[in-house]
């Protein structure tokens, strides 16, 4: 079964979902990769007003390719996200309720998912050009400059993602091995 959410969520929709549940995403999520996620922490560093509100926001960490013609976006798959684990806690702090990405996250992001109550979606890495049909409008709203790891909003249909951390920690990857490792003996 899919669920289906619409972003920018809310706290009680995020504590309703488990490890392993396929949703649906619905609205506007932002990308924003290593170069993007480093600046936005520089500001908070110096009290300035970030370029997005990421209170009960979603963000996939992606860096879309150039748009074919008649296309709104180019491939949009995942990146690895440990490259924004240092970056995360502070974000999760403002109200950042969702990240999507593939690969581990650090044990100082899952504490901070937990006190946070978000959630951590994975998007399938090599499935970029699926993915990106999912997308139906993507504008450039910071740091033009850094191309495609540019902050951009997506206004999403049916987005496909998997929850890989749950808002109490629970973790697909470990489960995933338990489940595993007991089938297997």
């Amino acid at each position: 079964m899919e669920i289906v959410i619409n972003s920018p969520v809310c706290e009680e929709e995020i504590s309703k979902l488990k490890i392993g549940d396929r949703v649906l995403i619905n609205g506007v999520i932002y990308t924003a990769r290593d170069a993007a996620h480093k600046r936005l922490v520089e500001l908070l560093d110096e009290n300035k007003k970030l370029p997005i509100d990421v209170k009960n926001q979603i963000i996939y960490y992606a860096g879309p390719t150039p748009a074919k013609p008649n296309h709104v976006i180019g491939s949009a798959g995942p990146t690895t996200s440990g490259r924004m684990d240092a970056y995360a806690p502070r974000l999760l702090d403002l109200g950042l309720k969702g990240m999507i990405g593939k690969g581990l996250r650090s044990k100082e992001v899952i504490d901070s998912i937990i006190k946070n109550k978000a959630v951590y979606f994975g998007a399938i890495g090599g499935a970029a050009a699926l993915i990106s049909k999912s997308i139906v409008k993507a504008e450039v709203i910071a740091y033009e400059d850094l191309g495609s790891e540019a902050i951009r909003r997506l206004e999403v249909v049916n987005f496909p993602a998997i929850v890989i951390i749950d808002s109490k920690g629970n973790n697909l990857y470990e489960e995933g091995k338990k489940e595993f490792l007991r089938n297997f003996k």
